[in-house]
Protein backbone atom coordinates (compact mmCIF):
# COMPACT_ATOMS: atom_id res chain seq x y z
CA UNK A 1 0.00 0.00 0.00
CA UNK A 2 2.83 2.09 0.83
CA UNK A 3 3.80 2.12 -2.94
CA UNK A 4 0.81 3.15 -3.97
CA UNK A 5 0.57 6.01 -2.08
CA UNK A 6 4.04 7.08 -3.07
CA UNK A 7 3.24 6.57 -6.52
CA UNK A 8 0.47 8.65 -6.24
CA UNK A 9 2.12 11.34 -4.45
CA UNK A 10 5.19 11.51 -6.87
CA UNK A 11 3.18 11.64 -9.88
CA UNK A 12 0.67 14.56 -8.30
CA UNK A 13 4.08 16.31 -7.49
CA UNK A 14 4.91 16.17 -11.19
CA UNK A 15 1.50 17.14 -12.79
CA UNK A 16 0.82 19.34 -9.98
CA UNK A 17 4.53 21.62 -10.50
CA UNK A 18 5.06 21.18 -13.89
CA UNK A 19 4.36 24.33 -16.59
CA UNK A 20 4.03 23.19 -20.25
CA UNK A 21 2.79 19.81 -20.68
CA UNK A 22 4.69 16.67 -21.06
CA UNK A 23 8.01 17.10 -22.30
CA UNK A 24 8.47 20.34 -19.74
CA UNK A 25 7.79 17.70 -17.00
CA UNK A 26 11.26 15.50 -18.15
CA UNK A 27 13.35 17.22 -15.71
CA UNK A 28 10.86 17.07 -12.74
CA UNK A 29 10.03 13.19 -13.97
CA UNK A 30 14.24 12.62 -14.26
CA UNK A 31 14.44 13.46 -10.29
CA UNK A 32 12.07 12.02 -8.85
CA UNK A 33 12.04 8.62 -10.66
CA UNK A 34 15.99 8.20 -11.38
CA UNK A 35 17.65 10.79 -8.66
CA UNK A 36 15.21 10.94 -5.78
CA UNK A 37 13.10 7.36 -5.50
CA UNK A 38 15.66 5.61 -7.59
CA UNK A 39 12.66 3.64 -9.19
CA UNK A 40 14.50 3.45 -12.30
CA UNK A 41 18.07 4.27 -13.51
CA UNK A 42 19.23 6.49 -16.36
CA UNK A 43 19.13 3.98 -19.16
CA UNK A 44 16.24 2.65 -18.12
CA UNK A 45 14.32 6.21 -17.70
CA UNK A 46 15.09 6.79 -21.26
CA UNK A 47 14.13 3.80 -22.60
CA UNK A 48 10.82 4.09 -20.99
CA UNK A 49 10.70 7.83 -21.98
CA UNK A 50 11.55 6.91 -25.45
CA UNK A 51 8.47 4.15 -25.16
CA UNK A 52 5.99 6.99 -23.54
CA UNK A 53 6.54 9.18 -26.49
CA UNK A 54 5.83 6.02 -28.99
CA UNK A 55 2.98 5.33 -27.58
CA UNK A 56 -0.36 7.04 -28.65
CA UNK A 57 -1.96 9.47 -26.07
CA UNK A 58 -0.48 11.93 -23.68
CA UNK A 59 3.00 11.31 -22.92
CA UNK A 60 2.77 12.04 -18.75
CA UNK A 61 0.29 9.39 -18.88
CA UNK A 62 2.41 6.66 -20.68
CA UNK A 63 5.07 7.62 -18.09
CA UNK A 64 3.37 6.98 -15.51
CA UNK A 65 1.59 4.35 -16.29
CA UNK A 66 4.61 2.41 -17.17
CA UNK A 67 6.24 3.25 -14.25
CA UNK A 68 3.62 2.32 -12.17
CA UNK A 69 2.90 -0.80 -13.70
CA UNK A 70 7.26 -1.72 -13.39
CA UNK A 71 6.61 -1.07 -9.32
CA UNK A 72 2.94 -2.38 -8.85
CA UNK A 73 1.65 -3.89 -11.91
CA UNK A 74 -2.07 -2.42 -12.81
CA UNK A 75 -2.97 -0.68 -9.40
CA UNK A 76 0.83 1.02 -9.85
CA UNK A 77 -0.49 2.32 -12.86
CA UNK A 78 -4.10 3.46 -11.85
CA UNK A 79 -2.18 5.08 -8.87
CA UNK A 80 0.39 7.02 -10.83
CA UNK A 81 -1.84 7.94 -13.53
CA UNK A 82 -4.61 9.42 -11.20
CA UNK A 83 -1.26 11.66 -9.43
CA UNK A 84 -0.19 13.05 -12.73
CA UNK A 85 -3.81 14.00 -14.18
CA UNK A 86 -5.53 14.56 -11.39
CA UNK A 87 -3.95 18.56 -10.46
CA UNK A 88 -3.37 18.97 -14.39
CA UNK A 89 -7.50 18.51 -15.04
CA UNK A 90 -8.75 20.45 -12.06
CA UNK A 91 -6.45 23.38 -13.41
CA UNK A 92 -7.96 23.34 -16.82
CA UNK A 93 -11.34 23.17 -15.83
CA UNK A 94 -10.67 26.54 -13.78
CA UNK A 95 -8.67 28.15 -16.58
CA UNK A 96 -11.69 27.23 -19.26
CA UNK A 97 -14.23 28.74 -16.63
CA UNK A 98 -11.73 31.77 -16.48
CA UNK A 99 -10.86 31.92 -19.64
CA UNK A 100 -14.20 32.50 -21.09
CA UNK A 101 -14.31 35.52 -18.93
CA UNK A 102 -10.83 36.90 -19.82
CA UNK A 103 -10.45 36.35 -23.18
CA UNK A 104 -9.16 39.04 -25.11
CA UNK A 105 -7.84 40.57 -21.56
CA UNK A 106 -4.27 42.32 -22.29
CA UNK A 107 -2.72 40.81 -19.19
CA UNK A 108 -3.77 37.62 -19.21
CA UNK A 109 -2.10 37.02 -22.90
CA UNK A 110 1.06 38.66 -21.48
CA UNK A 111 0.93 36.15 -18.79
CA UNK A 112 0.66 33.34 -21.34
CA UNK A 113 4.10 35.40 -23.69
CA UNK A 114 5.78 35.59 -20.73
CA UNK A 115 5.61 31.92 -20.05
CA UNK A 116 6.41 30.68 -23.04
CA UNK A 117 10.29 31.12 -22.99
CA UNK A 118 10.37 29.48 -19.82
CA UNK A 119 8.79 26.57 -21.44
CA UNK A 120 11.06 26.29 -23.88
CA UNK A 121 14.20 26.37 -21.42
CA UNK A 122 12.21 23.71 -19.52
CA UNK A 123 11.93 21.38 -22.85
CA UNK A 124 15.61 22.37 -24.37
CA UNK A 125 17.34 21.30 -20.62
CA UNK A 126 16.44 17.22 -20.76
CA UNK A 127 17.69 17.28 -24.48
CA UNK A 128 20.97 17.46 -23.40
CA UNK A 129 20.77 15.49 -20.64
CA UNK A 130 18.79 12.51 -23.01
CA UNK A 131 21.68 13.15 -25.34
CA UNK A 132 24.26 12.13 -22.76
CA UNK A 133 22.38 9.49 -21.68
CA UNK A 134 21.84 7.95 -25.04
CA UNK A 135 25.50 8.69 -25.68
CA UNK A 136 25.22 11.16 -28.74
CA UNK A 137 28.29 12.71 -29.69
CA UNK A 138 30.20 14.39 -32.08
CA UNK A 139 30.70 11.09 -34.34
CA UNK A 140 26.72 9.96 -34.35
CA UNK A 141 25.31 13.90 -33.66
CA UNK A 142 23.83 13.77 -37.18
CA UNK A 143 21.49 11.17 -36.91
CA UNK A 144 19.09 13.39 -34.58
CA UNK A 145 20.07 16.78 -36.62
CA UNK A 146 19.03 15.10 -39.62
CA UNK A 147 16.08 13.39 -38.01
CA UNK A 148 15.13 16.91 -36.95
CA UNK A 149 15.37 18.88 -40.62
CA UNK A 150 13.57 15.94 -42.26
CA UNK A 151 10.66 16.47 -40.65
CA UNK A 152 10.72 20.16 -39.88
CA UNK A 153 12.13 21.00 -43.36
CA UNK A 154 10.83 18.40 -45.71
CA UNK A 155 7.63 17.54 -44.01
CA UNK A 156 8.63 14.06 -43.26
CA UNK A 157 6.12 11.80 -41.23
CA UNK A 158 7.99 11.22 -37.84
CA UNK A 159 6.66 7.77 -38.32
CA UNK A 160 8.81 6.95 -41.06
CA UNK A 161 11.80 8.79 -39.36
CA UNK A 162 11.21 6.25 -36.73
CA UNK A 163 11.46 3.36 -38.47
CA UNK A 164 13.67 4.12 -40.94
CA UNK A 165 15.70 4.66 -37.61
CA UNK A 166 14.76 1.54 -36.21
CA UNK A 167 15.62 -0.47 -39.29
CA UNK A 168 19.03 1.17 -39.56
CA UNK A 169 19.83 0.55 -35.64
CA UNK A 170 18.79 -2.92 -36.82
CA UNK A 171 21.52 -2.70 -39.49
CA UNK A 172 24.09 -1.22 -37.98
CA UNK A 173 23.27 -3.96 -34.72
CA UNK A 174 23.79 -6.91 -37.27
CA UNK A 175 26.89 -5.73 -38.90
CA UNK A 176 28.87 -4.65 -35.80
CA UNK A 177 27.59 -8.15 -34.48
CA UNK A 178 29.39 -9.86 -37.79
CA UNK A 179 32.15 -8.16 -37.22
CA UNK A 180 33.03 -8.44 -33.69
CA UNK A 181 32.46 -12.29 -34.76
CA UNK A 182 34.82 -12.33 -37.21
CA UNK A 183 37.57 -11.15 -34.78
Amino acid sequence: MRTLVELFVSFFKIGAFTIGGGYAMIPLMERELVDRRAWLDRETFLDVMAVSQALPGIFAVNMATQVGYRKRKVAGSVAAVLGNVLVPVLIILALAILFRHAHGNAVVEAVFKGVRPAVVALIAAPVFNMAKTAKVSWRNCWIPVAAALLIYLLGVSPTWVVLAAIAGGFLYGHLHQRKEARK
